[in-house]
């Protein structure tokens, strides 16, 4: 997959401190371009540009936050994995799918590995919830950044699911 041309001038990330880990922040002037558990290995500068994300993000592990407003721009990946991480906003707070259904709101129903491997390059977890994707048998599936770190999002989201519900 062949990254897209970015001014590099204008990237460099800051950091955040969730419960799941230290989570790294890059952006790309005001957009969030990508959301890492690991340090960017792109000599970036440290930078403290926006709060709004940070303030969501604490807002979602804290308190059950659905929704992101902060702007995100994808720097890369191709039509189709563009379109399998725009899809999964359409998946509710929560709640899980398979990449079976995944591939069909694509209209592509034989495409689930392809979905799967679209996910695993997913630039913007939790902001684009790749977590809430499961097997079709309700195994948890893979996940990028570790099947413990998938299981704790997806237990953040059923608590605060549940606790709103009472």
């Amino acid at each position: 997959m062949k990254e897209e041309n970015r001014d590099k001038s204008l990237l460099f990330y800051d950091t955040f401190e969730s419960p799941i880990g230290t989570l790294y922040l890059i952006f790309n002037g005001k957009f969030l371009n990508e959301l890492s558990f690991t340090k960017p290995s792109e000599l970036l500068k440290k930078d403290n540009p926006s709060s709004l994300i940070k303030k969501e993000l604490k807002e979602y592990f804290e308190n059950g936050r659905e929704e992101f407003t902060q702007k995100t721009a994808f720097n890369r990946g191709s039509e189709f994995d563009k379109k399998v991480w725009l899809t999964l906003r359409e998946i509710p707070y929560g709640e899980t799918r398979t990449y079976r259904w995944l591939a069909e709101k694509l209209g592509k129903p034989s495409a689930y590995r392809a979905v799967g491997r679209a996910l695993s390059r997913n630039p913007l977890p939790i902001i684009f919830p790749c977590h809430r994707i499961i097997e079709s048998d309700g195994s948890i599936g893979g996940y990028s950044s570790g099947i413990d770190i998938k299981r704790r999002l997806l237990d953040f989201e059923y608590y605060f699911n549940l606790s709103k519900k009472t």
